[in-house]
């Protein structure tokens, strides 16, 4: 009986979500969605408590149906984009320290925002930016639909298999797992449903996330 070596694992890629995951903007989220909400002179802490279940335009059509959805979301990013420009922006303990020691062309954003406000938010960390990222624009349905990260790994040449998703919130855990790939949940104090890993911290995750895009770079051996 032998043993030889075997080809490596096939490469691995690490999806990231954003907002929740790498960049803490909770606080930065409150802020912009009370300050729409006395714009249109709503209950804030009603108006906030709906946006946190339901996308915008959904969040719109339940606190101001009589409004235009549209000058709403007109009116909702013109306070994101000052928000960027000029709000306070932390990275969440162990975010800089995981992307740097993540391989290029290895891991990519997916977000629910925009990608310039995601490069803006970024700047103010100082975070690294992938050569990957899926913003608001680039999809037409948006997570929970899996398309986003599917898209995703199409660009990286990845296969879903082959792909960890970090999220921290119920849609994007429901993106990646209806796209086939494994999802860690961090930055939660109960898993969210359906995640295959559960992380309190992100920072209590990256030793695991660095292991396994590294994982794929180790040859094994076979007994024949």
């Amino acid at each position: 009986m032998t043993s030889e070596p075997t080809q490596p694992h096939s490469a691995k890629y690490v999806l990231f979500d954003v907002d929740g995951t790498l960049i803490d903007a909770v606080a930065n989220q409150r802020r912009v969605w009370e300050t729409w909400a006395v714009r249109y002179g709503l209950d804030p802490v009603e108006v906030y408590q709906v946006a946190l279940r339901t996308r915008p335009l959904e969040t719109f059509e339940e606190v101001a149906p009589e409004q235009d959805p549209y000058v709403c979301l007109a009116a909702l990013h013109e306070l994101e984009d000052e928000d960027v420009r000029t709000g306070v922006y932390d990275a969440f303990d162990g975010a800089a320290e995981l992307l740097t020691g993540l391989p290029s062309g290895r891991w990519a954003l997916v977000t629910s925002n925009y990608e310039h406000r995601v490069r803006g938010r970024f700047a103010r960390t100082g975070l690294p930016v992938p050569e990957l990222i899926v913003d608001a624009a680039a999809v037409e349905e948006g997570k929970p639909s899996p398309v986003p990260y599917l898209l995703a790994a199409e660009r990286l040449g990845a296969r879903p298999e082959d792909c960890l998703v970090i999220e921290d919130a119920p849609s994007g855990v429901a993106s990646g797992l209806r796209a086939g790939m494994t999802v860690w949940g961090v930055n939660t104090p109960v898993a969210v449903d359906g995640v295959h890993r559960h992380f309190m911290s992100l920072r209590e995750a990256v030793p695991a996330i660095l292991a396994f895009v590294a994982d794929a770079h180790r040859e094994t051996t076979v007994t024949v």
